[in-house]
């Protein structure tokens, strides 16, 4: 065996350019194939992690009817038993109580219907996490004149900063990145900009009677932090809603549609207005392992039984992430079949060429006595080796790519940016770590040399010496 191999060895380098020009093909194929899926699947990941883990939660425990008629008089008891019944559950990773209403918010003449969200401050740092949305700088027409006007600015800043006039900003790093500083801008002139954009924010404590508004929302209602807003709706079985409650901070968040009504009480607080006695409508529930939420819902949901709650999982709750990323998933499936449909046909050209070039030869090695069946396996080897210098290379050079690409992810600036935010996604491209994607490729090389093989190793079985001998 050990000869036949070393023999299929050499015989594929007594034509260097035929198998360079091969193995270059199946390692771009491969490399291209893996670093496009790890840019998908990573996509999908961060769309599943801010939308689900950053939202909703994996897994959400309801009334019965909250589901088909989302409203507060479909409620349910929230009690510390309860908690902990689905904190004991191995794979909960965090439960995060709320009370989501409706009502209208009103500052001066300006008046907006909200969707009021109820949460317990601390809590809710393991699910959506307000805090780390709360607004530092925003640049105001004011802050973004004063800065033009500066003589501290060079230009080519000062053109910057117009084009983000009315963004708002909570990390310095984010700034850096739109306005396209330099690490020596950095230095000089990152302090300047900051102090002329500096806006202050506070968070809720548990005991707080104040609320949090959305960027969009506090802009629309020209209500600063230290205002107050004044609230009108309908609570529990149609009890009268009303209250004025002083802003504490304002957040950004990346939805735009939610941007634009969001408004956050403490749950105690969202208690006393809507008169929900002790209720909440929902408990969001984080998965330490998201594989295995099927899972985990059937025991919360036989740990707390079917007659006053239900278990929801993200895909019932929010189809529409599922459909989109079966959807280009699909088309993403399609693009490396066509990769790999063009890339197999030049490996079945390749053998091809090999062997109506060598048929003289395979005829005069028969003719001597060598088995057909050993000439065959030659070639399959030769095959086989190439695929794999192509495949092997192909896959190596991608791993580097895979983990800068995780670790430090493509941030997206200018109107790329702003586009994905309008849709309701952060400006990032990470990459999926490793896992079946990345050996499935070469496990597809394995299957197309095998199936460019079955020709060749099929006519040299059949081989008529004294044909192949006249050629």
């Amino acid at each position: 065996m050990n000869d036949i191999i070393k023999l299929a060895w050499r015989n594929l380098w007594r034509n260097r350019r035929r198998t360079l020009i091969t193995a270059t093909s199946i390692f771009f194929a491969i490399f291209i194939a893996i670093v496009m899926r790890s840019f998908q699947l990573g996509t999908y990941g961060h769309m599943i992690k801010q939308s689900i883990e950053s939202f909703s939660g994996y897994l959400q425990i309801q009334q019965p009817e909250y589901y088909n008629d989302p409203n507060i008089n479909h409620s349910f008891e929230y009690t510390e038993n309860l908690e902990n019944e689905i904190n004991n559950i191995d794979n909960v990773q965090a439960t995060v109580p709320r009370i989501e209403s409706f009502a209208l918010a009103s500052n001066g003449t300006q008046s907006k219907g909200i969707m009021l969200i109820g949460i317990s401050p601390e809590k809710e740092l393991q699910l959506s996490n307000p805090k780390h949305k709360l607004i530092h700088y925003r640049f105001t027409p004011e802050a973004v004149d004063q800065l033009s006007k500066s003589d501290q600015l060079p230009d080519n800043i000062k053109k910057n900063i117009e084009k983000f006039k009315n963004y708002s900003y909570s990390t310095t790093a984010r700034i850096e990145l739109d306005l396209q500083l330099s690490k020596e801008e950095i230095k000089k002139y990152l302090d300047i900009i900051t102090k002329a954009t500096a806006f202050k924010s506070n968070y809720l404590t548990e005991e707080d009677n104040g609320v949090l508004l959305s960027d969009r929302l506090s802009r629309y209602l020209k209500a600063a932090v230290g205002d107050t807003v004044v609230l009108l709706g309908q609570g529990y079985h149609g009890v009268s809603a009303a209250g004025i409650y002083p802003v504490r901070g304002i957040v950004s968040i990346p939805s735009p549609d939610l941007d634009n009504k969001l408004i956050y009480m403490t749950l105690k607080e969202a208690n006393i207005f809507l008169g929900m006695q002790g209720n909440i409508t929902s408990l969001a529930i984080n998965l330490k392992d998201p594989d295995k939420m099927d899972e985990t819902q059937q025991k919360i949901q036989d740990v707390i039984g079917s007659k006053n709650y239900v278990v929801k999982n993200w895909e019932e709750l929010i189809p529409v992430i599922k459909q989109q990323i079966e959807g280009d998933n699909v088309s993403g499936q399609i693009m490396l079949g066509i990769l790999y449909a063009i890339v197999f046909f030049g490996i079945f050209g390749t053998v091809l060429m090999m062997v109506a070039e060598r048929k003289r030869e395979f005829g005069m090695l028969v003719a001597i006595g060598m088995r057909r069946s050993k000439l065959a396996w030659i070639l399959a080897i030769e095959m086989t080796l190439l695929g794999f210098i192509g495949a092997a290379s192909g896959m190596l050079a991608s791993v580097p790519v895979i983990l800068f690409g995780y670790y430090h992810p493509i941030q997206l600036g200018g109107d790329m940016a702003k586009m994905l935010e309008d849709m309701g996604w952060d400006p990032v491209m990470p990459m999926e770590w490793f896992s079946s994607y990345f050996y499935k490729q070469g496990i597809i090389i394995v299957v197309m040399v095998a199936l460019a093989c079955w020709f060749p190793v099929r006519s040299i079985l059949k081989l008529n010496t004294i044909k192949a001998l006249r050629n």
